[in-house]
């Protein structure tokens, strides 16, 4: 009975993180869409346009580790509700930034963004690991791998379909008119940018408040004693 208990105790907090790594897969994903985006808008060069994909994950790298010193300090859900609130104020230096077409100015927003994905992922996966049973671990993480793959498959083809509609055509039209046409018609295509990421700031926010107040129960690891004090006979990571 009290198998049972437990089990329907987590299945709320498992929708939830799920919900989150649905969000976090769907903003990862949606930079592949904005690379011929920005690309376009901005007249980059091909080797100029990746970095939209790579400063996502310059961030991935740069903040991994200062995301572990924080949630130590503030815990899991904070960390989770954190990270939202850092999405969203990436998601909105996108505004301003398609109001300029300052091309450095997305990247520090996609940053900015990578930096808030970093805290929720390293909050949010060994999170759903803990919570539960260890041997359903696995089960859990995959779950919520489909989650995250679903959100992406999604967000490239919305994103796709919101910013890249009629860019071939565009770009074609942009090669037959005056330097003062071609900078009304990027400024305009630019401007498809502002609403879904203004969109996506105010739903980043309304969740980053919805997790504090969520029902998600606060876990710690429980590492075998031995391993906690340093008494393990392995000497090799791969020996675990």
């Amino acid at each position: 009975m009290s198998t049972a208990q437990n089990k329907n105790q987590h299945i709320i907090p498992i929708i939830i993180i799920a919900g989150l790594f649905f969000i976090f897969g769907f903003v990862t994903w949606i930079n592949g869409a904005l690379i011929p985006f920005m690309k376009a808008i901005n007249e980059l060069t091909s080797a100029q346009s990746l970095f939209v994909a790579s400063a996502s994950y310059i961030s991935f790298v740069v903040m991994a580790i200062p995301s572990s010193f924080l949630l130590n300090k503030i815990g899991y859900k904070k960390g989770m509700s954190l990270g939202l609130f850092i999405m969203g104020l990436g998601a909105l230096v996108f505004i301003p930034a398609a109001e300029q077409r300052t091309y450095w100015m997305f990247l520090i927003g996609i940053f900015i963004q990578g930096a808030g994905m970093t805290i929720l992922q390293t909050a949010s996966n060994p999170y759903i690991t803990i919570l539960g049973p260890l041997e359903s671990a696995a089960k859990r993480i995959s779950i919520m791998g489909i989650a995250n793959k679903v959100a992406g498959a999604l967000g490239s083809i919305i994103f796709g379909a919101l910013l890249l509609n009629g860019i071939d055509e565009m770009q074609q039209q942009l090669v037959h008119v005056d330097h003062i046409k071609k900078s009304a018609l990027l400024n305009d295509m630019a401007e498809s940018v502002v609403a879904p990421y203004l969109v996506m700031a105010m739903i980043l926010f309304i969740l980053g408040i919805l997790i504090r107040k969520a029902p998600l129960p606060n876990v710690e690891a429980n590492f075998n004693e031995n391993l906690a004090v340093g008494k393990t006979s392995k000497t090799n990571i791969f020996q675990f």
